[in-house]
């Protein structure tokens, strides 16, 4: 399916339309003064490039030092720019994935520095097998004891290309390190503005793992946190290795074009690298018809999804039904919507008995959950023109002045493939239903990977759902491993929402890989990736059926924002001392 005819023309961030500049809280960064900071980089470049480990890793310690001081006004910035009400559990969301994540970032590269110090390349923490294709499965999760406390019975393997040999991984991870002499390159990173860690670990990617210094620009609509960022990785600035710049498109346009910037790292939409690449308008899509691009430069980027949620039928109990009902509204609600890996569709067995049943649990999860401000622009729009397609969508909420309902779409035809539903990101709270038929959960398994794989737009993330007993049959159990490796998506969660990939760090986080300027789809390239893999395929999250404690992402979860609070502090200095007070707060859910 071309993307082309069923995304919107104008460059968008995450498949929106861009901040309106208006709002910005600060001015945009003059041109003479972008070019000042290119130089300063220029002159760094190649010292970053050949800088001691030792060096790298006093570094970090300071970034996290650092970051410690700001993180409660990092949180609460993000807080009031989202319309979160102050002291809520759900406040606690800005601290996960702001300082938390961020913390952890610095930490697993500070272990990764120490391994490649002692033996050259990142240890694998789990092991290392083949499947019975010959493909190489590295277990990267849990990689700490303190991870297994933190995330009971979750695990995550990296899959890699078919390139990749069991004895020859090491040999893949942390190649530039083993370079010597290395010439230095300048890397630009435009940040996306939903969610406040990804510029920052974007950027941290592109020094530490990709060896390149970095102009930053902040997206427009979280550029308030620039001198908070700015204290928190002073110590990069000082070194001269990172700039930050503010603007909007025109400033983001001057940048790509820029003959001092080497690489270019992006956050957003098929259509801003379309842009980008080969320009907008009739000249852009004449450019990308005729192979013809304008903008040679190396371009890496994640650009969203229409994220699935695939239901096996099983012997599901009432609670389980709940639970996954809670696991799957979280998906949506989170961040009011605003996620590139928020689930979009739903994918159910039309036979299984419980179906009716999964779906009101969803109904009453959705009912009971706050609305939420719709801080991003372009969201009202975006909403009614689901809604203007389906007038069928059900509501839920009560919806105060700036927010907007959550809304199901029920029973989507999955025959039409060009429902909005399955080629449109809404990037809010909407999301839809569809059903498959199939013999029994094993034909239903195939049949949701092929029509996934085939129907829905974009291969970045994709959740699962699976009831152990289920497993114990053999025809699907092997039909659940034959999706494992036929689904094309960068990250799948088993039991659990995929996003949990972004917050493990450890993982690659990026589309299946394959796509090229002319067909981009979610991107290529990953972040995060700290184990530092050169040709990693998918990751395969694993959670127990249901998580305990409960996740605190979940929308009813009591003492959210103590818990978030407890793990941001954990990992700038992960002491034993602290976990008393973490489990007792999150067993307090």
């Amino acid at each position: 399916m071309s993307t082309a005819s069923t995304h919107e023309a104008s460059p968008r961030i995450n498949g929106i339309p861009p901040h309106d500049a208006a709002r910005s809280s600060r001015q945009a960064t003059p041109t003479p003064d972008i070019d000042r900071a290119l130089d300063e980089l220029r002159a760094q470049a190649d010292s970053w490039a050949n800088l001691p480990i030792r060096d790298r890793r006093a570094i970090l310690a300071e970034l996290s030092r650092d970051l410690e001081s700001v993180g409660a006004r990092w949180a609460e910035a993000m807080r009031q720019a989202e319309g979160l009400p102050a002291g809520e559990p759900r406040a606690g969301e800005e601290w996960l994935v702001g300082p938390y994540l961020i913390q952890r970032n610095l930490q697993l590269l500070d272990e990764a520095l120490a391994d490649i110090e002692k033996v050259g390349h990142p240890k694998v923490p789990g092991p290392v097998t083949e499947r019975p294709d010959g493909r190489v499965v590295a277990e990267v999760f849990p990689g700490r004891i303190y991870d297994r406390i933190f995330y009971p019975g979750v695990t995550a393997e990296v899959w890699m290309d078919r390139q990749v040999t069991k004895n020859g991984l090491a040999a893949t991870q942390a190649r530039i390190y083993r370079e010597t002499d290395h010439s230095g390159a300048i890397a630009l990173v435009l940040g996306a503005g939903n969610v406040s860690s990804i510029g920052p670990t974007d950027a941290l990617y592109k020094l530490f793992v990709e060896n390149q210094v970095v102009v930053y620009k902040l997206h427009e609509l979280n550029d308030h946190l620039g001198p908070l960022l700015g204290e928190a990785f002073q110590a990069l600035i000082d070194w001269g290795v990172l700039r930050l710049v503010y603007g909007g498109a025109d400033v983001g346009a001057y940048l790509c074009a820029h003959d001092q910037v080497d690489e270019i790292h992006i956050t957003g939409s098929d259509k801003t690298v379309e842009a980008i690449v080969f320009g907008s308008g009739e000249e852009g899509a004449r450019r990308k018809d005729a192979r013809e691009p304008r903008l040679q430069k190396p371009i890496s980027s994640e650009l969203g999804n229409v994220s699935p949620f695939i239901v096996v039928p099983g012997p599901w109990t009432r609670q389980e039904i709940d639970y996954h009902a809670e696991n799957i509204v979280a998906s949506l609600t989170n961040n009011a919507g605003f996620n590139c890996n928020a689930t979009r569709v739903i994918v159910l067995h039309r036979d299984w008995p419980q179906r009716t049943e999964l779906v009101d649990a969803i109904r009453r999860h959705l009912a009971k959950t706050p609305t939420r401000t719709a801080y991003y622009p372009g969201a009202e729009d975006r909403h009614a023109a689901f809604v203007r397609e389906h007038p069928e969508a059900e509501r839920f909420g009560e919806p105060g002045p700036g927010e907007l309902p959550w809304t199901l779409i029920p029973e989507v035809d999955a025959a039409d493939k060009d429902d909005i539903a399955f080629h449109t990101e809404a990037f809010c709270g909407v999301f839809a239903v569809t059903l498959l038929d199939g013999e029994g959960a094993a034909g239903f398994l195939d049949r949701a990977v092929d029509f996934v794989n085939e129907t829905l737009w974009g291969t970045l993330s994709a959740s699962l759902a699976v009831h152990p007993a289920s497993l114990d049959v053999p025809a699907v159990r092997d039909a659940f491993e034959r999706a494992l490796e036929g689904l094309r998506y960068g990250t799948i969660g088993v039991n659990c929402w995929a996003a949990v990939g972004f917050g493990l760090i450890s993982t690659p986080w990026g589309a299946y890989p394959g796509h090229d300027l002319y067909d981009i789809q979610s991107g290529s390239g990953v972040v995060h990736n700290t184990l530092m893999f050169e040709h990693p395929e998918k990751v395969v999250i694993r959670a127990p059926f249901q998580m305990r404690p409960k996740p605190p992402w979940f929308p009813s979860h009591k003492t959210a924002l103590g818990l978030s609070k407890k793990l941001a502090a954990f990992e700038a200095d992960p002491s034993p001392l602290r976990l008393p007070g973490i489990l007792w707060t999150a067993i307090r859910a």
